[in-house]
């Protein structure tokens, strides 16, 4: 069995789309585990992290969210294990989730660091199961260079199977190859893909923003997939609206009070994928009627407009376990620009 630990030095770099697009394009059999979870979600009065519980879903893994992660908070992991026993319960799950199968695949925490406090950051996980250590890094082109020299210059990596990196989301692949990747390479760092940067990953669902908000969808739960491009914000008139060059954007969601029933209207006239109401106020039910008919989603939330667009604004778009579009992308851009067999040697 290939064990392949999955890491990033920077949050949101990518792993679980990285680890997600390598399984669907293997055609393997999969093991997952998430042993230190950062991603935590609280469902049904269970605790588990949200990678977990998508990976596990999506990849159809027997096992449960909860039970492919050993931990989610430092204080508990500190007072149930030191460093010798958290050794043995990884292996022990280690056993588990990698019986029968081809690749298991570990993912690390948020960062590099991650856990260590505690033994569960991603070389201490390495060197504790024997895997090989895989690093996806993104970011600016510079950062990434950053990031690769410090890994070279101050980790170290001696005592483990340090395989290489994965450059993730890359505006300019032939740029950056022609600047940086001859200086990567000399280096003695394995350069195992660099995969380009696709906006389409980038889009929320409406779904995922009912989610985050906590909202109660009242009309369109049909369409509550649609993603989300642009954001309009409708605290103006709505005849100043329809000559705002945003409000003509494809597939935007607007967020209004449940009160502008001007500004409402003239979003179910247009391409809209959403309506967020705010301020816990719900429209006249010919309003309600309408965006049923046209099979757009309305949303109340309690919160005024200005919280709820910043909160908007700071939402990162994760994969949902029904984006079967994206798992698709995911599993080409994996496909054309990940040395697949190289990384994993088989």
């Amino acid at each position: 069995m290939n064990k392949l630990i999955i890491a990033s030095m920077r949050k949101n770099a990518g792993k679980t789309s990285v680890i997600l697009g390598i399984a669907k394009a293997l055609k393997k059999r999969i093991g997952y585990m998430k042993p230190f979870g950062d991603r935590l979600l609280y469902r049904k009065k269970r605790l588990w992290d949200y990678d977990s519980a998508l990976l596990t879903n999506i990849l159809g893994l027997e096992k449960l969210p909860e039970d492919v992660t050993i931990g989610f908070q430092h204080s508990k992991i500190r007072y149930m294990y030191n460093e010798e026993r958290t050794k043995e319960k990884l292996l022990e799950s280690v056993a588990n989730t990698g019986k029968n199968k081809d690749v298991l695949f570990v993912e690390g925490g948020e960062k590099l660091t991650y856990g260590v406090s505690v033994h569960l950051d991603a070389i201490s996980v390495a060197k504790h199961i024997n895997g090989k250590l895989i690093i996806v890094i993104s970011g600016t082109d510079d950062s990434i260079s950053d990031d690769i020299t410090f890994i070279k210059k101050y980790i170290n990596m001696a005592n483990i199977d340090f395989g290489g990196v994965i450059i993730n989301k890359v505006h300019d692949v032939e740029d950056f190859k022609n600047t940086y990747l001859n200086d990567i390479t000399a280096m003695g760092i394995n350069v195992f893909g660099i995969i380009p940067y696709e906006s389409e990953l980038t889009y929320p669902s409406v779904s995922y923003l009912s989610d985050c908000l906590f909202a109660k969808v009242i009309a369109g739960e049909d369409r509550l997939n649609n993603i989300v491009k642009n954001v309009f914000v409708g605290d103006m008139s709505a005849s100043a609206a329809v000559k705002n060059p945003l409000f003509k954007k494809e597939n935007k969601l607007i967020i209004t009070s449940g009160d502008r029933s001007d500004m409402i209207l003239a979003a179910l006239e247009s391409d809209t994928t959403g309506i967020i109401l705010t301020n816990n106020i719900l429209p006249e039910s010919n309003i309600i009627s309408k965006a049923s008919e046209c099979n757009i989603p309305l949303l109340t939330v309690s919160l005024d407009t200005y919280q709820i667009a910043k909160q908007v604004d700071g939402i990162e778009a994760l994969l949902l376990k029904d984006d079967t579009k994206r798992v698709a992308l995911l599993e080409q851009l994996l496909k054309k620009h990940v040395n697949i067999k190289e990384m994993i040697n088989i």
